[in-house]
């Protein structure tokens, strides 16, 4: 009896064991699946993904691919493309070709497109050449119309094109609130047409331009934002443009999840000014204002006016900079419209937000002494305000 157990219990291990060994073959040769396989249906999008499949089909034929040439190279031509190389600092110039490129949009039915200064400022000194690729693939060439270093920003005028792409819906950047959505179209790296998303992270950034100017109100973004993003359009939900990414914060020159877009308000202000007259017309008062760290380090809490050129509404008004014989201090402007001047990025908020030929009510110390000064602003491009 123990003999006959014995002799099933192994038959029934050993049967096992076989089973076990043979198991994926019996599987492979059951279940294989030697042809294409059908189909599941997903059902609908969800409303979000609708709604944003829907805004890139929208937007996306408005934005363009811009490549400046900073001189003419015609040996770049028999180099191999490397749309993923990367100039000094994470920027945006092509190994090897010279060639800087960044995104642009479509700004009107006349074919003016928006960009970032930065991306053409080398081909506009250089006496170089400016190209656009469309969202159909059609490369045409362009010139510039205007820059605005001061906002980075510039336009450019399409050549014929067989179809003009249509412009861009334009929004407001009044009200905008921190963590409503935001969406970037660009050319990350050479990528065509690239989207990606996020949210509004803060408002009220300042940044620092060119010609000595603090940009304020820049929109902060965590939507990626890489080289070859800069003067695409960050938009809102409803497709309309709000922004122009400008500038990003990263140690490694790729997306960190900051990035800056110029408010659209300020697009829409400068961007008529340059296709007009070329230029944009810089309300200032006619001061040069001295160096902050300088100022902070004397312990001076307001901008000092170093210098007050003649002829302008800062002279008219009997301002008074730093008198160039004995260093003394004039004037240190400390208010403005009825709100506190620290450095130079607060008055410069508070006359822009004045506009041009409009009154500006100025709160200026003098030796020790607060006075009242009221002007007018004026057209000074090029000075700092």
């Amino acid at each position: 009896m123990p003999d006959r157990f014995v002799r099933i219990a192994l038959g029934v291990t050993l049967g096992l064991l076989i089973a076990f060994v043979a198991q994926p073959y019996i599987l492979a040769f059951l279940y294989s699946a030697d042809a294409p396989r059908s189909v599941t249906a997903r059902g609908d999008l969800s409303a979000a993904e609708k709604t944003t499949v829907d805004l890139f089909a929208r937007a996306s034929p408005s934005v363009v691919h811009v490549f400046a040439q900073a001189a003419a190279q015609g040996r770049a031509l028999m180099e191999p493309d490397d749309e993923f190389g990367q100039g000094p600092g994470g920027g945006e110039q092509q190994q090897g070709s010279g060639t800087q490129t960044g995104t642009g949009f479509v700004w009107d039915a006349a074919g003016h497109v928006v960009t970032n200064n930065h991306v053409v400022e080398a081909a506009t000194k250089g006496g170089g050449t400016i190209s656009v690729r469309l969202a159909s693939g059609e490369v045409v060439g362009a010139r510039v119309v205007g820059t605005a270093p001061s906002y980075d920003l510039a336009v450019l005028q399409l050549g014929r094109v067989a179809k003009m792409p249509p412009p861009l819906a334009v929004g407001t950047s009044a009200d905008l609130k921190v963590g409503q959505s935001a969406f970037a179209i660009g050319n990350p790296f050479g990528l065509d047409h690239t989207l990606t998303t996020g949210v509004i992270s803060a408002l009220q950034r300042r940044l620092p331009t060119q010609e000595g100017r603090e940009l304020s109100g820049v929109i902060q973004t965590d939507a990626a934002i890489n080289p070859g993003n800069s003067g695409g359009p960050l938009l809102d939900s409803a497709g309309r443009l709000i922004g122009v990414n400008t500038a990003i914060f990263s140690p490694s020159g790729a997306s960190a999840g900051i990035g800056f877009a110029v408010p659209v308000d300020v697009v829409n202000r400068v961007v008529p000014d340059l296709i007009k007259n070329g230029r944009v017309r810089n309300p200032g008062i006619g001061i040069i204002a001295g160096q902050e760290a300088t100022a902070a380090r004397l312990g001076i809490d307001g901008v000092v006016v170093l210098r007050v050129l003649q002829g302008s509404p800062a002279a008219q008004a009997g301002l008074r900079g730093v008198d160039p014989r004995t260093g003394d201090i004039g004037d240190i402007i400390v208010g403005a419209n009825g709100r506190p001047v620290h450095r130079l990025s607060d008055l410069t908020a508070v006359v822009e937000e004045a506009g041009l030929d409009r009154p500006v009510t100025l709160l200026v110390e003098r030796d020790g002494r607060v006075r009242t000064v009221r002007l007018n602003t004026a057209d000074v491009a090029q000075t700092r305000l």
